[in-house]
């Protein structure tokens, strides 16, 4: 069986949990990370140096990295649809994943520790104003792309719209103003709809 290694909480373990439920996979999860710990320890390290979540083992496979594995078990579970057999329609997934893990998280980080993550009497409100900043920047790229879009990439629902939706789930929850996104909310609210989808987007930000 499937494990994955990593809280629910953690976003990158998100984008794993979906996978493997939008797939229908059979998965055990084991809790790491945070509070849980594990990943420090000397057995948690083999598998991954980097002492973050997540990681899966999948019939003697070790990986890490949160969109590796995503992709990992798209391809193998779901050649043609999930991941797409077109070379330029596979490229356009990329580019939107790689856009989720260096822009659009990455911009709202700072807002989501200090909101999320600090207790109010230690937050530094210019960083969450800066972060804020960067995550309208990054929300603006998204709903312009999204004007007239079932789905991220393409015609059909991808990895893309994976990654893509457990950033905007943080995005859209974080406790601070944001500018209207009529276009990111209708996709967002279409990709909740989708049963396995359930588990992740039904989590609260901690």
């Amino acid at each position: 069986m499937l494990r994955i290694w990593g809280r629910i909480t953690s976003v990158n373990v998100q984008k794993v949990v979906w996978t493997a439920d939008e797939l229908g996979l059979a998965y055990e999860r084991l809790e790491a990370g945070g509070a849980y710990g594990v990943v420090a320890t000397p057995e948690y390290r083999r598998m991954n140096p980097n002492s973050l979540v997540p990681v899966i083992e999948d019939d003697g496979f070790v990986l890490w990295e949160s969109n590796a594995i995503v992709r990992y078990l798209a391809a193998k579970h779901a050649p043609g649809t999930l991941w797409p057999d077109d070379l330029r329609r596979r490229a356009d997934v990329d580019r939107w994943m790689d856009w989720q893990a260096t822009t659009f998280t990455p911009s709202m980080r700072d807002a989501f520790w200090q909101l999320v993550r600090t207790p109010a009497e230690k937050r530094d409100a210019s960083a969450v104003e800066a972060s804020r900043a960067a995550g309208e920047r990054a929300a603006a790229i998204l709903e312009a792309h999204l004007a007239g879009r079932e789905f991220v990439a393409g015609e059909r629902f991808t990895p893309g719209d994976i990654v893509m939706g457990v950033a905007a789930h943080r995005w859209l929850r974080l406790p601070l103003p944001r500018e209207p996104r009529p276009e990111m909310e209708r996709w967002y609210a279409s990709m909740k709809a989708r049963p396995g989808a359930a588990q992740v987007l039904s989590t609260p930000l901690s």
